[in-house]
């Protein structure tokens, strides 16, 4: 059921609509312009709405990627740490001048180490499809990192007490 407002125009609009009157619904044209405004008006609304809570879950997002991948550095360093304490002399070498961009899986002396290491990371996920794989890819580039660092770090500590 329509209800009815009354409006208040200044009263030299109101003599130029008086000219238009027999042509012109001014109910109809103020319910569509109300209609118009009120729907824009909405519309912002929401969009700043919606970018605020984007911004929030883009930010909390954030923030939860530098955790998730801080803890797969310093769950690296500390592999790496490990494997320093009972290492060889010649591994210990062999590891300090190895680069984390070869294949960790295809290294002919830390391959089988890796392979059981990372075995264990991947489980944490469930992995397909190329996309996911490519994604887990770095957090294992990610997880190297932080290996190498442990194995430095230790070396550091040793080096000079041998």
């Amino acid at each position: 059921m329509a209800k009815k407002v009354t409006i208040s125009v200044p009263d030299d609009l109101y003599e130029r609509m008086k000219e238009w009157r027999s042509t012109t619904n001014f109910s109809q044209v103020f319910q569509r312009s109300m209609s118009n405004m009120i729907r824009k008006k909405e519309e912002l609304r929401q969009k700043i709405h919606d970018e605020l809570d984007l911004s929030c879950v883009v930010e909390r997002l954030r923030r939860e990627k530098a955790e998730f991948e801080a803890n797969f550095i310093e769950e690296g360093k500390q592999a790496g740490l490990e494997w320093s304490r009972t290492a060889h002399y010649r591994e210990l070498q062999y590891a300090l001048g190895w680069r984390p961009e070869k294949n960790p899986f295809k290294d002919e002396h830390l391959g089988d180490y890796f392979s059981q290491v990372l075995k264990k990371q991947s489980d944490r996920f469930t992995i397909s499809g190329r996309t996911a794989q490519k994604r887990f890819q770095g957090f294992i580039d990610t997880y190297l990192s932080g290996w190498k660092e442990g194995v430095e770090s230790f070396w550091n500590e040793v080096k000079d007490k041998m």
